[in-house]
């Protein structure tokens, strides 16, 4: 792989959704990863996911009363800088720390609420080299930042082409983010091209100029930005990392960071709860999420990102900025798994499972989901007895209204479950062309 990929700091997890009880896996540029709390050495650390001794995964482990690193398979244990410090079945005569049985401990640094890991030569790890937000550390605390991740069917080129090209956000995102009267051309210019990235301006800006004009920086290779200030209102930011995970599989982490010229609004966010945030952030990701996924299919088969320019058609000025990210991939090093074939395109009920690539790995919504669990049996147990005491002379009007209750409360909780698990795969934008075809059937003569 070319060093444009592998010599990076790459986030891996958002820090309020590690549990330092336990260890964690992740998957990046195809190696296997377990990321753990050192406790004696105060730090998170990122290990390939691989016991030296019988090569099982240290991720179904666990961290031992000693604050170790322990294999499942035989408990040998490891310190955050990987040696060995125990080994259950040894003889006395036997060292644990030796060269073979010691783990590699990845470079790791902390950012803006992200752990990061180094994917390069250790030597060249360096922590001031971060991709962050540079304007998200002035001022820190007038910001108000939400954040999703989520485990998408695509490359992270990918996505990267698909978040940088403002134009489709009126089309694709209609009902959810978007609206279709707000589409127009955009006049973007793009004002500076490196090997680190490019930045470009949108005088205009979004919703035909209502929002003000936008910037737009992309550090390669992973990170981007969006940035406009709605006088009156807020400064926001849109943020993007694509995470590669392997050929066809990336993790976004996204982040919506406000600077909002009053409190209301500040305030008014907080109160709505990080899980039920996600819920909606998921049903915009699905808005792209299956023509994507065929997308970059088509666009192999016909020679992929060098060939960009040829197979895409790209005649307005609003496609600049994905022909300036293919201008990078193509002058730098290429696509991260250059030469590897897509895996099979998937069903679209894989496409909109929740669950696997968010719930189970975000602290909030796998928290709410149990709750949801646990709170069921006992609407249900309520709603029986509601049922009894409507068959009660002097309780039936209680009856009626803790059946009532309950009722609306199964019915919410049942939402929000299959919000936290699967989407239905039906892009709020076709609804209004469905209802309008309805309507024009109605009236045909």
């Amino acid at each position: 792989m070319h060093p444009t990929w592998t010599e990076q700091w790459w986030p891996v997890a958002y820090l309020q959704d590690l549990d330092q009880a336990k260890p964690s896996r992740f998957t990046l540029l195809e190696r296997d990863l377990v990321i753990w709390w050192d406790v004696a050495g105060g730090c998170w650390r990122v290990f390939p996911d691989v016991c030296p001794h019988r090569l099982v995964p240290l991720s179904e482990g666990r961290i031992n009363a000693e604050g170790l690193l322990e294999c499942p398979y035989h408990g040998w244990s490891f310190d955050g800088e990987g040696q060995c410090h125990s080994i259950p079945q040894a003889n006395q005569n036997t060292r644990p720390n030796s060269r073979r049985s010691r783990c590699a401990s990845l470079p790791t640094a902390l950012g803006q609420g992200l752990l990061f890991v180094w994917m390069g030569a250790p030597d060249a790890a360096d922590p001031a080299q971060l991709p962050l937000v540079p304007v998200l550390d002035e001022n820190p605390k007038s910001w108000t930042i939400q954040d999703t991740f989520r485990d998408l069917p695509m490359d992270a080129v990918t996505l990267l082409e698909n978040v940088l090209d403002v134009s489709h956000v009126p089309f694709t995102h209609h009902k959810t983010v978007g609206k279709r009267e707000n589409a127009s051309p955009v006049e973007a210019s793009i004002i500076r091209e490196s090997a680190e990235g490019f930045e470009a301006f949108w005088e205009e800006g979004p919703r035909r100029g209502k929002l003000g004009s936008q910037s737009t920086t992309f550090r390669a290779p992973q990170l981007m930005w969006h940035d406009l200030t709605a006088k009156g209102f807020a400064r926001i930011l849109t943020v993007v990392y694509a995470v590669p995970i392997r050929r066809g599989e990336c993790r976004l982490f996204a982040r919506f960071p406000f600077q909002f010229e009053s409190a209301a609004p500040r305030l008014l966010i907080g109160l709505r709860p990080r899980w039920l945030q996600h819920i909606g952030n998921h049903k915009v990701l699905e808005d792209d999420q299956i023509f994507l996924h065929w997308q970059e299919r088509v666009l192999e088969a016909s020679g992929g990102s060098a060939a960009a320019e040829r197979a895409f058609f790209l005649p307005t000025s609003s496609d600049r900025y994905v022909s300036a990210l293919h201008r990078w991939l193509n002058q730098n090093g290429g696509e991260p798994f250059a030469g590897r074939p897509l895996p099979a395109r998937q069903a679209t009920e894989v496409l909109m499972d929740r669950y696997r690539s968010h719930t189970q790995n975000c602290r909030s919504c796998s928290q709410a989901l149990e709750r949801i669990r646990q709170i069921r049996p006992w609407l249900w147990g309520g709603l029986w007895g509601s049922a009894a005491m409507v068959g009660s002379d002097s309780l039936s009007w209680t009856g009626l209204g803790l059946a009532a209750l309950t009722g609306l409360a199964l019915i919410q909780t049942a939402r929000w479950q299959q919000g936290l698990t699967t989407g239905n795969g039906q892009a709020p934008r076709n609804q209004i062309v469905r209802s309008t075809a309805l309507k024009r059937d109605a009236v045909a003569p």
